[in-house]
């Protein structure tokens, strides 16, 4: 198993070893209104309802289907203000468990805000992640098989998308923005494509071991990073070392890149996934915020 992957197993497990199952659902009902809110099955326990819930009021958007360099359809999930066009542009970066509504409704923020935000399910050729009961599956058979490169490229064409139709964005002032696994996808992109101006990396792994899905790891691509990335980091995270962290703090300060990084103290991972027991009201605020203040600052 991927390292990274193996990191986020671990984390998983260790989280839902401290979080009861909702006792007024029970199992069975629970997994059924899990399935219903249109979030991974996989991801339970999650809470009884999400914190943060935003309408599409001034906004447009939905499902979409992007042309691929190979010829495939690649699903995703778009939103943008109704009104306006030559939209700054943010791709986001999604966990492990897919494009939820989580993932959706964090794109309706962006759009809230006066951006273009599209979400591209890039596990889509090895499967549907949304239907998978159980996270060593979805680990094993998902997320597995789709490789960095394969990533990169998804995350190009969902670019390309953006810049005509019913987009309606301008690519050249882009950011991305992703969480866990997606927050790792984050700090690749960034090294990937220098066209990219800004990014937000939430709690994404950054050391591993490499193999053929997981050809580098962020600290491997510090002199590659040229655009502000901010990563967004948890004191308390059982999968990512504060070693690991203030590794990568000190090697981008001595590249002199325009990076920062903020750890939050006794802070669990998954911090901003209001729909799930790690979630933490102060971090998750003030790590919006700071995004927010960062792609205003980078993508004006």
């Amino acid at each position: 198993m991927p390292d990274d992957i193996r990191k986020d197993a671990d984390a998983e497990q260790h989280r839902r070893s401290l979080q009861p199952e909702p006792a007024a659902l029970g199992r069975r009902g629970f997994m059924a209104s899990a399935s219903l809110a249109g979030f991974a099955l996989a991801a339970h326990p999650i809470q009884a309802q999400t914190v943060i819930t935003t309408d599409m009021n001034g906004l447009t958007g939905g499902n979409v289907e992007i042309p691929t360099a190979d010829k495939r359809k690649l699903p995703a999930y778009y939103a943008r203000p109704a009104q306006g066009t030559n939209f700054a542009t943010v791709i986001v970066a999604q966990e492990i468990f897919g494009v939820h509504e989580h993932i959706k409704d964090v794109c309706r923020r962006l759009a809230k805000a006066g951006y273009l935000a599209i979400a591209p399910d890039y596990y889509f050729r090895a499967g549907n992640a949304l239907a998978v009961t159980d996270i060593p599956t979805l680990l094993r058979e998902i997320i597995g098989k789709v490789s960095d490169t394969q990533i990169m490229s998804d995350i190009d064409d969902t670019v390309k998308w953006a810049a005509g139709g019913v987009a309606k964005g301008d690519t050249k002032k882009l950011g991305i923005t992703g969480f866990c696994f997606g927050g790792r996808v984050t700090w690749l992109y960034t090294a990937h494509n220098q066209g990219v101006k800004a990014a937000v990396a939430w709690y994404g792994p950054l050391e591993g071991q490499t193999n053929e899905f997981r050809q580098m790891w962020p600290s491997q691509l510090v002199a590659k990073i040229n655009a502000p990335v901010l990563g967004l980091y948890g004191g308390a995270d059982p999968g990512i070392s504060n070693d690991s962290v203030d590794r990568m703090r000190a090697a981008l300060k001595a590249a002199g890149k325009p990076c920062e990084i903020v750890t939050y103290p006794d802070t669990p991972h998954a911090f901003n996934a209001d729909y799930r027991p790690s979630y933490r009201a102060g971090p998750a605020k003030d790590g919006w915020q700071r995004l927010i203040v960062w792609f205003s600052r980078n993508l004006a």
